[in-house]
């Protein structure tokens, strides 16, 4: 771990749904590495009305820990707002070394109930924003010499995956389209050194897993958020002439790796 510290040291990393779960435990192990992170979500500020956390708490967490951070309200739904978390970035600190597309929306539905504008929803948030956030930074990873793109998949992509209760349809075809959106992207994006790789986190109790299951579920077997940081450390420190273009299981850290 202490060489990927000191690979990571100084660089930028933006991390999306970083007010929360998954988000907020990669952004503060990105911090705790060295990187300089733009913590980016919806929720700028804490609501009392909603789920616990806003990226400026994140941040502030960050900070508190001697390390340096950027909180950024981005609705990653919308290509313009996607395009200012960017352009911010580069105005802050004049690079982007990592992107963790970790934000999503978790649409939830059963075929019958399920309306085409869930679909669009989905489509728009968890698949076409890949897309935009992705040629956002390419140009700034491009002409610095490389980077690393982490896009946050699930085991629901899996088409052997037992288990998944239904109304999980649209959430699976997003992670699919990621996961296959990941892999074609890495092949094009290997002559300008830049990694592209998905991860699949495993199952993760955060805030909105509790707020969806109830606090009485059985966790057992659940991971938390900090467990995730590993991977996704070893991640953030390739580039396109190594590890890329692969689906990643964060359950089998430190025992797959090449």
């Amino acid at each position: 771990m202490r060489d990927l510290d000191a690979q990571l040291a100084g660089r930028v990393a933006i991390v999306t749904g970083a007010s929360r779960g998954i988000g907020k435990g990669l952004a503060l192990g990105l911090a705790r590495a060295g990187c300089r992170v733009v913590c980016a979500a919806r929720t700028l500020d804490p609501d009392p009305a909603g789920l616990p956390g806003s990226v400026r708490e994140t941040a502030a967490a960050i900070r508190a820990e001697g390390g340096e951070a950027l909180p950024l309200q981005c609705d990653i739904g919308s290509a313009d707002a996607i395009q200012a978390m960017v352009a911010a970035t580069l105005a802050e600190y004049g690079r982007i070394d990592v992107l963790m597309n970790n934000a999503m929306a978790s649409t939830r539905g059963l075929f019958r109930d399920t309306t085409a504008e869930m679909w669009d929803h989905s489509m728009r948030v968890n698949v076409r924003s890949l897309f935009v956030a992705c040629q956002a930074v390419w140009p700034a990873m491009k002409r610095q010499g490389g980077g690393s793109i982490i896009q946050m998949s699930s085991g629901a992509a899996e088409h052997q995956t037992p288990g998944m209760p239904p109304g999980y349809l649209v959430y699976s075809v997003a992670k699919a389209a990621l996961e296959r959106f990941s892999s074609a992207l890495a092949l094009e994006l290997a002559a300008d050194n830049i990694a592209v790789n998905a991860l699949r986190p495993g199952a993760v109790k955060t805030e909105t897993s509790v707020h969806e299951l109830g606090e009485d579920y059985d966790w057992t077997g659940w991971l938390t958020p900090e467990s995730v940081v590993p991977s996704v450390l070893f991640l953030a420190a390739q580039d396109g002439s190594g590890f890329t273009g692969r689906i990643v299981d964060a359950r089998f850290y430190g025992e797959r790796w090449p």
